[in-house]
């Protein structure tokens, strides 16, 4: 994970991101798809800005799901637009399904409205329902 400390890191939108060097904080694969990775940022206690980093949008939601700020305000979740890799807002992306993605869920996000397209809230419930088909324990 990242402090906001380094870097004059303003606090708030994506970070840049290292290729082949630094690694998700879920499943520890490196992050080498610049197409179809993830940054959750939230904001600790007394104000500190912390950014975790994933190869894939699933690992993101699953990885935030179990966090206590996963619902708050401030906290911000970034993916890569999946056809030039700029970083866009994940809560307001259009997803696209049947993307080759590094974990396989299969989700390439957008900014702008498409066919057959899945909101944010549509895109997480997939995500969980393939967790829980392919990876449930």
């Amino acid at each position: 994970m990242l402090l906001s400390g380094c870097g004059g890191d303003p606090g708030t939108g994506p970070v840049e991101v290292h290729w082949d060097r630094q690694v998700c904080d879920r499943c520890r694969m490196a992050l080498s798809d610049p197409h179809h990775a993830a940054q959750v940022r939230w904001q600790e206690a007394g104000g500190r800005s912390r950014v975790a980093l994933f190869d894939d949008l699933g690992c993101a939601l699953i990885w935030l799901e179990e966090k206590p700020f996963r619902d708050a305000a401030s906290t911000e979740i970034w993916v890569n637009d999946w056809r030039n890799g700029t970083w866009i807002d994940a809560r307001r992306a259009t997803y696209l399904t049947g993307q080759v993605t590094p974990m396989e869920y299969g989700l390439g996000a957008q900014p702008e409205p498409a066919p057959g397209g899945l909101d944010f809230a549509r895109a997480k419930a997939l995500v969980f329902d393939e967790e829980r088909r392919f990876n449930g324990h």
